[in-house]
């Protein structure tokens, strides 16, 4: 039997299919394999990039040629050298250095750290002067150095002296230190930025200084503006030797601040009024003349002040008819003008207790009580502690 063989067309065709498939698949796997090898170094380089220290963020204080002086976040300075291919540098720039020998990498942009009305308190005051009572003294000082300098400058120039650029007021808490810086403001139409100090050092180690640059820069755009400090003591106490980070820091924001009423003009549009319970420990450098030069004590009311503070604080309420106030008020001897606001609103409490809209004089004995018992225990608590 003859077996006749495949014909020569159908094996080259088969072989053409083979050779066709074995490149294609050739150039897939060649293909997959770029891909792969890409993504490789792709992963290499991040692993490097991983594996750097990070860069850390610095202020440029000096320059001096190819070397210059940082400013590290906790506060302490280095000279350092700069790498060839950073830009131009100046005092003041925002810089990447290494962490190991800070040399300056790059220059990065300088953004504001704070939205600054998040940190203080602005408004416009509704108190005016006949919401305070028993600081005539005080209120006529205040209208001499702040509000008359605010109203009228021009008869200033033409008597050729400078009013102060500041003021602090000084006594005992709850007086009416606020109440006072906030009626000039009201009588000045005055934005009032209120900045507490032991706020601002608690909060901000490492940026206060930068913080009241913002803030005096806020007060000359919001001009005519008063700016009020509470609690200075806590920002300028005597200066000590300086130790730890902290102590280094309120120094830095302190003379910021010094910094700050240095470069006011006496007749300029913004005024700072500060305040504080401890005048005795204040850093002359903060009262010298020139900063802070007028110095108004802001006493506990006596007899007479203490009248007029208690008719302010009860002109609103409904009082029994026939109310005699001079025994009341010879009862609240020492109170502070915000104690006397207190006896007021505990007066009505007890009212309102009873089921009445009158309050009468037993409602008033009973808050004075309340007051001056929650003041001794207050006191109490102190010698317990430090006693």
């Amino acid at each position: 039997m003859c077996v006749m063989a495949p014909p020569e067309t159908d094996d080259k065709s088969i072989l053409d299919s083979v050779i066709y498939n074995y490149t294609s698949k050739s150039s897939q796997l060649e293909e997959e394999n770029k891909i792969l090898k890409e993504t490789l170094n792709q992963l290499r380089v991040e692993i490097e990039t991983l594996k750097m220290p990070p860069l850390m963020v610095c202020e440029v204080r000096e320059l001096h040629g190819n070397t210059a002086i940082i400013s590290i976040p906790n506060g302490n300075q280095f000279s350092v050298n700069i790498a060839s291919s950073c830009e131009k540098l100046n005092a003041g720039d925002m810089v990447l250095a290494e962490q190991k020998n800070l040399t300056i990498i790059k220059k990065i942009p300088t953004a504001r750290k704070f939205n600054v009305e998040k940190f203080v308190i602005v408004e416009k005051p509704t108190v005016t002067w006949k919401d305070i009572g028993g600081l005539d003294d005080q209120i006529r000082e205040i209208k001499e150095v702040v509000e008359l300098p605010l109203k009228r400058p021009e008869l200033f120039k033409k008597v050729g002296i400078s009013p102060p650029k500041g003021i602090l007021l000084y006594g005992e808490p709850g007086t009416g230190k606020t109440l006072l810086a906030k009626a000039v403001a009201k009588a000045t139409n005055s934005t009032f930025i209120e900045i507490v100090a032991s706020e601002l050092v608690q909060k901000f180690i490492g940026e206060g200084a930068k913080l009241v640059k913002e803030i005096f820069e806020m007060a000359r755009k919001k001009g005519p503006a008063i700016v009020f400090i509470d609690e200075l003591d806590a920002l300028a106490a005597k200066r000590m030797e300086i130790g730890t980070s902290g102590e280094r820091e309120v120094n830095r924001t302190f003379m910021q601040l010094l910094a700050e009423l240095d470069g006011f003009d006496p007749l300029d549009n913004v005024k700072v009024i500060a305040a504080t319970n401890r005048k005795d420990i204040l850093d002359s450098a903060i009262i010298r003349p020139g900063r802070l030069d007028r110095l108004i004590k802001v006493p506990v009311p006596n007899k007479e002040a203490r009248s007029e503070v208690f008719k302010i604080h009860s002109r609103n309420m409904t009082l029994e008819k026939g109310l005699k106030t001079k025994g009341l008020i010879a009862r609240m001897d020492n109170f502070s003008g915000a104690e006397i606001h207190a006896v007021c609103t505990e007066a009505g409490y007890f009212a309102i207790r009873s089921n009445r809209t009158t309050v009468t004089k037993e409602d008033f004995l009973k808050a004075i009580k309340k007051v001056k018992h929650e003041e001794q225990l207050e006191g109490d608590d102190y010698l317990r502690m430090f006693g």
